[in-house]
């Protein structure tokens, strides 16, 4: 670990105020296609950190599944220790890092539940053994081992039969309704540019911060 000081890599690229969209969302997803395009394994990951209701931080890495102009769209059980979090602390931000490109973009805003009925589209669409697993898995609790939670998943398969799974009332989607975006592009000599958008009303604003 000694050498950690010398790891470091160039950065080349360039973002200017006129290449941006109006949009923060269009921005975003011209670079999320951009990534999706340079064949990035996981392009949707994305960090997100949460707080509990003494501001004790926490932060994850979980996927993203929607995200148009009302804003960014993940999954998990509602009763995760993210989901307790945000039932009291009802505010996250979110980090993409899409390395070879040299970017990343910086999200934050208020939560909320998505409406059931989404949460059932997206949970039916899901492959069988996720279902199953969504349903078993207690998420963040104490288990004793591997086989509790092995066993857990063999009843849930057991009740369930040669039926379909159904979402359970504890596990569905959150929306991140943003207020500040900001796009982060490496360039040399660490003068990286940094631009973020700041809503103001229906509108936002654009400003350019130090790297």
């Amino acid at each position: 670990m000694s050498d950690l000081a010398n790891l470091r890599q160039e950065y080349d690229g360039e973002l200017t105020e006129e290449q941006l969209c109006a949009d923060p969302v269009e921005q975003f997803q011209r670079w999320f296609e951009a990534a999706r395009e340079a064949g990035l394994g996981d392009p949707n990951a994305m960090t997100l950190a949460t707080a509990d209701g003494a501001g004790r931080p926490s932060a994850r890495v979980v996927l993203l599944k929607g995200c148009d102009q009302r804003g960014f769209v993940f999954y998990t059980n509602y009763d995760s220790a993210k989901g307790r979090e945000l039932a009291v602390n009802p505010e996250a931000a979110l980090v993409f890092f899409w390395q070879p490109l040299h970017r990343q973009v910086r999200i934050s805003g208020r939560i909320e539940k998505i409406s059931p009925e989404e949460s059932d589209v997206y949970f039916d669409s899901r492959p069988r053994g996720s279902r199953l697993g969504a349903v078993a898995s207690p998420q963040s609790a104490v288990i004793a081992d591997r086989a509790e939670l092995e066993e857990r998943w063999r009843r849930a398969e057991n009740e369930v039969g040669d039926g379909d799974p159904k979402r359970p009332a504890h596990w569905g989607g959150y929306r991140l309704r943003p207020r500040q975006i900001e796009f982060w592009q490496g360039r040399r000599s660490r003068l990286h540019d940094r631009l973020r958008y700041c809503r103001q009303g229906e509108t936002w604003r654009v400003e350019r911060l130090a790297p």
